[in-house]
C-alpha cells in the first residue's frame, strides 16, 4: 500500500500544481469573463484548429517514422500514426506527460532495442523543439529589424540572441580539437564521456546526415508552425485575434511551458503565460486565459483518435515483421 501511493503521489501532486494554477488565474485574470469569451467562441475557428492539429500530428509521427528508420527501426506509416496517436492521448490525459512517449518507445523496440528506440522517441520530440526555437529566433530578430510594428521585451532580444551564441561557442570548442577538447572533457568519467559521443553521434545520425536533414527540416518547421497558428486559430475563436509578429514571438513562449513536468498536459502552467504574455499584444488577460483553454481543449480532441489506437493494441509492435 504504501508503494503505491508513493507512485501515484507525483500524479496526485501535478493534478493539484494545475488545478491550483487555474483556481488562482480564475481570481487574478477574470474567469468570468474567459468562461464567456469560451461560451462565444466561432466554431468555424476551433475546427481550423483541429485541423491544424490533425496535420501536427501526422507530421510528427512521420519524423518519428523518419528517425527511427535512421536507428535501425522499420515502422509503416499506420501503425507509426496509430502509435503517436496512442502516445498522445496518453500523453494528455495522465499525469507526467511522457508516459506515451515511454510506451510508444517500449513497443517499438523490437527491431533494435530499447535504447535505439527510445532514442528515436527522444529525437523526435528535441527535434520539434527545435523547430520551434528556430521559429521563434527568427519571429524575434524580424520584429526588432523591422521598425514600427510588433516589439516584444527587451529580455526576449538578449534569450534569443544567448541560445544561438552559447550553443554556437561551445560547438566549435569543442570541434576545435587538441587541448581545449581535453580541458573540457577530462574532468568527466572515460564512460559518460563515451556515451555522451554516442548519443550526440547517434543525433546527428537520425536528425541531420545529408539525407534526411531536408525533410527533418521541413517537417520539424511544419509542426512548430502548425501548433502555432492552432494557438492563433484559439485566440481568433475566442474574439483576440493577433498579429502576425506578435502570434510568432509569444505563442511559442507560451507553449515551450507545456513542457515544464507541474502539471499533466502543461494545463494551468500554459494558461498563466498566455494570461500575461498575451497582453503584449493587445489582448486581455482574460483573453489569453480563454485562448489557452480553448487551445487546450483542441489539443485534447486533436488526440480522440488515440483511442482508436488503444481499441487496436492487440497488434503487438508497430514494426515490420
Amino acid at each position: 500500500m504504501h508503494r503505491i501511493f508513493l507512485r501515484v503521489l507525483p500524479g496526485v501532486l501535478r493534478v493539484a500544481v494545475g488545478a491550483g494554477c487555474l483556481a488562482l488565474l480564475w481570481r487574478v485574470a477574470d474567469g468570468a469573463a474567459a468562461l464567456g469569451y469560451l461560451a462565444a467562441a466561432d466554431i468555424a475557428w476551433m475546427a481550423a484548429a483541429l485541423v491544424l492539429l490533425t496535420v501536427q500530428a501526422l507530421l510528427s509521427a512521420m519524423r518519428w517514422r523518419l528517425t527511427a528508420r535512421q536507428l535501425g527501426i522499420e515502422l509503416d506509416r499506420g501503425p507509426a500514426v496509430r502509435e503517436y496517436y496512442l502516445s498522445q492521448i496518453v500523453n494528455q490525459v495522465l499525469p507526467g506527460g511522457v508516459l506515451g512517449d515511454a510506451g510508444r518507445a517500449l513497443r517499438a523496440r523490437g527491431q533494435a532495442g530499447l535504447l535505439a528506440s527510445g532514442q528515436a522517441v527522444v529525437f523526435e520530440r528535441l527535434a520539434g523543439q527545435i523547430g520551434l526555437l528556430v521559429v521563434f529566433s527568427a519571429a524575434v530578430a524580424g520584429t526588432w529589424a523591422v521598425p514600427g510594428g510588433f516589439r516584444g521585451p527587451d529580455w526576449l532580444l538578449g534569450v534569443t540572441l544567448s541560445l544561438p551564441v552559447a550553443g554556437a561557442t561551445v560547438f566549435a570548442l569543442y570541434c576545435a580539437g587538441g587541448r581545449m577538447r581535453v580541458f573540457m572533457l577530462e574532468w568527466l568519467p572515460a564512460r559518460i564521456v563515451r556515451a555522451a559521443k554516442g548519443l550526440v553521434a547517434a543525433f546527428a545520425h537520425s536528425v541531420a546526415a545529408p539525407e534526411v536533414r531536408v525533410p527533418q527540416g521541413f517537417m520539424s518547421l511544419g509542426t512548430a508552425l502548425c501548433n502555432i497558428a492552432a494557438f492563433a486559430c484559439c485566440a481568433a475563436a475566442i474574439g483576440a485575434p493577433l498579429p502576425v509578429p506578435a502570434t510568432l514571438v509569444l505563442i511559442p513562449l507560451i507553449l515551450v511551458t507545456m513542457l515544464i513536468p507541474l502539471t499533466p498536459a502543461g494545463w494551468g502552467l500554459r494558461e498563466g503565460a498566455a494570461a500575461a504574455l498575451l497582453p503584449l499584444a493587445g489582448a486581455t488577460s482574460a483573453e489569453g486565459l480563454a485562448a489557452s483553454v480553448a487551445f487546450g481543449l483542441a489539443l485534447l480532441v486533436s488526440t480522440l483518435p488515440g483511442l482508436i489506437a488503444f481499441a487496436l493494441a492487440a497488434v503487438p509492435h508497430p514494426v515490420k515483421s
